[in-house]
């Protein structure tokens, strides 16, 4: 069992900034990868951002250039740097790691950006 446990939402203006953080219950390098999902009203949840074992990443079109996943292991925790926020980037963020048995998600933490 992977316990996850998200900080770092909460209320910022258009074009501001924050770091959400996923710290995980055992060595992230143990997973396949790590990622963030979000999950806006009346929308389906969506992948934000990934990173392999192998330190591969991939972004959703809507953040590249914005948002940056990255790793601390010896913190057990993988974040997610977002600058230049929009509103449309509110959503509830959710971590997610990829072990060889199943999938893991954390309990999400809420992201709102008001214009």
């Amino acid at each position: 069992q992977v316990q996850l446990m998200e900080s770092g939402g909460g209320l910022v203006q258009a074009g501001g900034s924050l770091r959400l953080s996923c710290a995980a219950s055992r060595n992230i390098f143990s997973f396949n990868a790590m990622g963030w999902y979000r999950q806006a009203p009346g929308n389906q949840r969506e992948l934000v951002a990934r990173v392999t074992s192998g330190g591969s990443t991939n972004y959703a079109d809507s953040v590249k250039g914005r948002f940056t996943i990255s790793r601390n292991a010896a913190a057990n925790t993988v974040y997610l740097q977002m600058n230049s926020l929009k509103p449309e980037d509110t959503a509830v963020y959710y971590c997610n790691v990829e072990s060889d048995i199943r999938i893991y998600w954390g309990q999400g933490t809420q992201v709102t950006v008001s214009s």
